[in-house]
């Protein structure tokens, strides 16, 4: 079988968010983490070398792949903040992703410049839909 390549670290967030070099960004990573700590109820971990993720979940695949993931998460990327949602492509999500200001989007991932371009409120409805998602999808979530 295939080992993920993203796994839980014992790393440290705070040491990771510190070498963010663009000040505003470390701050805004430090609003992300207080408002996805909020939102799941878990503190930060860090998965890989630079993502921060909330909780955790065990999929499997009907391939056969399986393995664990974070149940949400983020990475301050150089341009943008890439967040890791997960949830049906429905009318519920796009009516919160009407109402959440300047991003882009791609399959799982949304993509942010600053928090200053969106809602946070909306963002934190994003990030509890989708945990309410992965564990009804994975009910073995952590």
């Amino acid at each position: 079988m295939v080992k993920n390549k993203t796994q839980e670290t014992s790393e440290s967030v705070a040491a990771f968010v510190e070498k963010v070099e663009d000040e505003k960004k470390r701050q805004d990573a430090h609003q992300l983490i207080q408002l996805f700590s909020d939102a799941s109820g878990y503190e930060p971990k860090m998965w890989g070398t630079d993502i921060i993720g909330f909780g955790r979940y065990h999929y499997k695949y009907p391939s056969g792949h399986e393995g664990d993931a974070a149940l949400i998460g983020f990475s301050p990327r150089k341009t943008q903040f890439s967040i890791y949602l997960s949830q049906p492509d429905d009318e519920k999500r796009a009516e919160k992703l009407s109402r959440l200001g300047k991003y882009k989007m791609g399959k799982s991932c949304l993509y942010i410049k600053k928090i200053s371009d969106i809602d946070p409120a909306v963002l934190k409805e994003l990030a509890q839909a989708s945990i309410k998602f992965t564990k009804e999808t994975y009910p073995e979530s952590k």
